[in-house]
């Protein structure tokens, strides 16, 4: 009975509260605190995020999404004297990777390096070694083609944090035929041998840089600002003549491949300027290729390799002579009977060729002669000859140019410690070392008027201060002895051009081994100057180790200067000056009268 109550009062108390009227006034007092506590927290939050937090949050917000990028710069341009280009920097794309990403995919490795031409045992190495990284270069510098077939294999696996950036690579029309004077840059376009490492400041190019928002994808939305604008290299003119060089290194490769040698230089000079036009080195290198070659073939034997100049080194002994009134050109030697005994040594001719004038002694290149000549002067006058010259220095450049890379100074012995027998045997070219650079710029003092002129390989107007050595009459009277050189009764009558009338000077000196000279190794030289009435070039081509049965420079190296010299003098349209001498030298035989030296 009293749960049958309770019940009912319960009910009764229901049924009241649903015909009850709602209390709207509370219900809108209550929601309008709970929207005022509601929107106050909204503002409390925005203010201080807005306020208070906005340096950190906005740097926050940048460490996702917004990033520096570089802005690609081209380095310098190097061009020959006429502007033709020689290196040159082309734009080509840089592949990365979110390494991460990638080996999220795994099935993606495989077919992304086939299509970048890549091992994928070693891609999938490189991902594990990067893999707490988000960027990792997949290749620098590639094609086009590449690039295409990598991005669809990126499309198609749906991998992130793939990006394509430009950049450029070097590249060098002229191959192995400017390799040793160019040198080549490294992967970061830095200067590493050559030219490209003497000017690598002034080539360098210095890289601008942007501020860009990116998405989570790396791609750039929005380039914000630019922070540093790029600077490019600044271009280079070299004094290389393109043609001349080509000419040079056709004929110097020639000449080392018929004669079996083991390399060979040659260098071509301006006499009036100290211009490199030409300088070839055998063996060469191709700079486009991946750097897979001996270190021995990159080296530039001109401005490097050290020889023995032998019997080059006369005309210059003969130029001291006269100079000192020791000698002139119709002074009498004699050469007999073929020796000279110096001390406990012999000096010796190949052939016994009795009484000789100076002149002869040149024709002939007797050692005999050379070395009485030489006897009659201190042997600190022919140190100093060497010395003035720039032998036993490093060659002279004009201004402030920056010497070539690795450039030998090469070896003359101060005379103080000279035996009687070295006196002699400096005098024919040994006991000293030069360059084939020293050489030619030795050689330009005779073809100078006796001005030692520094030389460059930027294009230059003028030379650059120079330095008398031998007075101008005594130059006139070697050059002529010297043209008997080149003459049917010299040893270097291959060196004739026609039209022109043409000095110079054999040389053939043995190599010297760890103990003493080889027999059967020598290096072939000659050396010479044309027109020799008013010489324009000068020319020295050395063969190294010539392995056939010819030797001598007059019939190895003497065959190249005269190919080379004249296609300059035309070239740079040289006026004859003697058109039925170079006839006549020309139609003789070819084979020179005696040995050469």
């Amino acid at each position: 009975m009293t749960v049958k109550l309770e019940r009912k009062k319960r009910a009764e108390r229901w049924q009241k509260a649903l015909t009850q009227k709602p209390n709207f006034p509370a219900r809108r007092a209550v929601l309008l605190v709970g929207l005022s506590v509601a929107f106050s927290a909204v503002l409390a939050s925005a203010f201080y995020r807005q306020v208070l937090e906005t340096d950190f949050l906005k740097h926050e917000g940048e460490l996702r999404s917004v990033r520096e990028r570089e802005i690609p710069a081209r380095r310098g341009m190097v061009m020959d004297r006429h502007g033709e280009p020689l290196a040159i920097s082309t734009a080509v794309a840089t592949l990365s990777i979110d390494p991460r990403s990638l080996l999220e995919r795994p099935q993606a490795i495989e077919p992304l390096a086939q299509s970048l031409e890549l091992d994928p045992t070693e891609l999938k190495q490189r991902l594990e070694h990067y893999r707490e990284k988000a960027f990792m270069y997949l290749r620098r510098r590639v094609e086009p083609r590449l690039v295409d077939a990598a991005e669809e294999v990126v499309r198609r696996y749906d991998v992130q944090g793939f990006g394509v950036e430009t950049e450029y690579r070097r590249f060098y029309p002229g191959g192995e035929v400017f390799a040793h004077v160019l040198g080549f840059t490294d992967i970061d376009d830095q200067g590493q041998e050559g030219i490209e490492l003497a000017y690598d400041q002034q080539l360098r190019a210095i890289p601008g840089k942007r501020r860009v928002i990116q998405d989570g994808r790396g791609r750039v939305v929005e380039e914000i600002e630019q922070i540093r604008a790029p600077r490019h290299g600044e271009d280079l003119l070299l004094s290389l003549d393109r043609r001349l060089q080509f000419l040079a290194y056709r004929e110097l490769k020639r000449a080392v491949s018929q004669h079996q040698a083991v390399g060979g230089t040659a260098v071509l000079l301006d006499v009036d300027t100290g211009e490199v036009l030409a300088a070839a080195s055998q063996p060469s290198f191709n700079p486009n290729a991946p750097r897979s070659e001996l270190a021995a073939q990159r080296r530039n034997r001109v401005f490097t390799d050290l020889f023995e100049p032998g019997s080059t080194v006369k005309p210059l002994v003969i130029a001291m002579a006269m100079e000192n009134g020791v000698i002139n050109p119709g002074t009498a030697v004699d050469t007999g009977p073929g020796f000279l005994q110096v001390g406990r040594n012999r000096v010796r001719d190949v052939h016994n060729y009795g009484l000789l004038n100076a002149t002869s002694v040149l024709t002939k290149s007797s050692n005999v002669g050379i070395v009485k000549i030489a006897r009659q002067m201190d042997r600190a006058l022919l140190w100093q000859l060497y010395d003035r010259v720039g032998f036993g220095q490093a060659v002279h450049w004009v201004g402030d140019e920056q010497p070539f890379p690795g450039t030998g100074s090469g070896f003359l012995p101060n005379f103080e410690g000279w035996s009687e027998f070295e006196h002699a045997t400096l005098a024919f070219g040994y006991g000293l070392n030069v360059t084939t650079m020293q050489l030619a710029s030795a050689y330009g003092v005779l073809a100078g008027d006796g001005v030692l002129r520094p030389v460059t390989l930027l294009r230059r107007d003028r030379g650059g201060e120079a330095q008398r050595v031998f007075s101008p009459r005594t130059m006139r009277d070697v050059r002529a002895m010297m043209e008997t050189v080149v003459s049917p009764e010299g040893t270097a009558r291959r060196a004739a051009v026609t039209g022109y009338r043409v000095a110079g000077k054999t040389g053939t000196a043995k190599k010297a081994g760890p103990h003493g000279y080889v027999d059967g190794r020598y290096q072939a030289v000659f050396a010479g100057m044309a027109p020799a009435s008013a010489p324009r070039f000068v020319m020295v081509v050395m063969i190294d180790e010539p392995g056939g049965k010819q030797y001598y420079g007059g019939l190895v190296a003497a065959p190249v200067f005269a190919k080379v010299m004249e296609m300059a003098l035309r070239l740079y349209n040289v006026p004859p000056d003697d058109p039925a001498a170079s006839l006549l030298l020309t139609a003789g035989a070819d084979s020179p009268a005696g040995a050469p030296r």
